[in-house]
């Protein structure tokens, strides 16, 4: 755990705000652009940790920041938004998260940034990383608001675009618009973009930030160009309002039987009891184990597992592949296992 100080906030459009921190330990890991930092609060006996991602870029001579955007039911981004002051101290962890991108100075590629509201927040990290530490990288931005008024790092990349007229191009998308066909990203205007963007030769990457829905979008539209998956890249920005109505859930059967497994962790091994409404990382918290974790909803990668005997169930899953779960990949915050015995080493 790491110590960092508020030196500065910054107020941003649609309620959202940028903190901006002082390492005081001065051994903080430099973060990828793209990755989060995981703030961790105690109340009483209780931690809550969350995660958000980092908006600055380790590659700008800047401070370390993130921003976010306040939940009206979020008790951390409203602690953050309405509690904190300049000079407070604030515990973390250490940068996490494979949503990151790895300049290579002469590599000559094209980026598609795909970024809708808040989402702008690890893609701007990203996009700045590009430009500067990249010297034939282009950057193509597609960023979808309400308006201007409402467009969190607006005026910042007005800058950047300024500072790079041949590399960077940003395409504004405004649902403020009178224009209908290009007031939301659709599958046919992205088409278009990415067509009339593409360059005649070096490497191409997608990376999108936003809502599931909007996501999806994206990955699918350019699984139908014929794009790779493995180049395109998502981080997900969950938001309450797209929560589906328990009404609507269809009914599963549930497992409520109670499981022995084996927790293996950092060279210790852990003899636990599940029960079905509880996950591996809620027992291990509960018996003082020191687990990895930050979402706990199986959105991050910090707490990926090994299951090498047995099997698990996961809730939700936005990080591993199929191919890692056939593979006993899983998320201990989100799993609980299936058979008697299982166990589980923590990466």
């Amino acid at each position: 755990m790491y110590k960092f100080e508020i030196s500065n906030i910054i107020y941003q459009p649609n309620d959202t705000v940028t903190l901006v921190f002082r390492d005081l330990s001065g051994v903080y890991p430099k973060p990828k652009a793209g990755q989060f930092l995981t703030v961790s609060f105690t109340f009483g006996e209780r931690e809550v940790r969350r995660s958000y991602s980092f908006s600055s870029s380790p590659d700008v001579d800047e401070a370390l920041a993130i921003t976010v955007k306040r939940v009206d039911n979020g008790e951390i981004s409203r602690l953050l938004h309405h509690q904190t002051a300049v000079g407070d101290i604030v515990n973390v962890l250490e940068p996490q998260g494979l949503f990151y991108y790895e300049p290579h100075m002469d590599k000559e590629r094209t980026l598609f940034l795909f970024a809708a509201g808040v989402g702008i927040t690890p893609l701007f990290s990203i996009l700045k990383t590009a430009l500067i530490a990249e010297n034939k990288t282009k950057v193509v931005l597609v960023y979808s608001n309400r308006s201007t008024t409402s467009t969190v790092f607006y005026a910042e990349l007005l800058e950047w675009k300024t500072r790079y007229p041949d590399r960077l191009e940003v395409v504004w998308i405004f649902s403020s618009s009178k224009n209908l066909l290009h007031a939301r990203l659709n599958r046919e205007y992205l088409i278009r973009i990415v067509k009339e963007q593409m360059p005649e030769h070096g490497d191409v990457l997608f990376f999108t930030c936003g809502p599931v829905f909007y996501m999806d979008l994206v990955r699918f539209t350019l699984l139908g160009m014929g794009f790779s998956d493995n180049h395109i890249k998502k981080e997900t920005f969950h938001f309450p309002e797209e929560e589906e109505d328990e009404d609507e859930k269809e009914e599963e059967p549930v497992d409520m039987t109670s499981y022995n497994i084996k927790l293996r962790l950092q060279g210790k091994e852990y003899d636990l009891v599940i029960p079905y409404n509880k996950t591996v990382l809620d027992v291990g918290l509960e018996h003082k184990i020191k687990l990895p974790y930050s979402c706990k909803s199986g959105m991050c990668s910090t707490c990926i597992s090994q299951c090498t005997s047995g099997s698990v169930r996961m809730d939700y899953n936005e990080v591993l592949t199929d191919r890692e779960v056939e593979n006993g990949r899983c998320l201990i915050c989100v799993s609980h296992p299936l058979e008697e015995g299982t166990v589980i080493e923590v990466l």
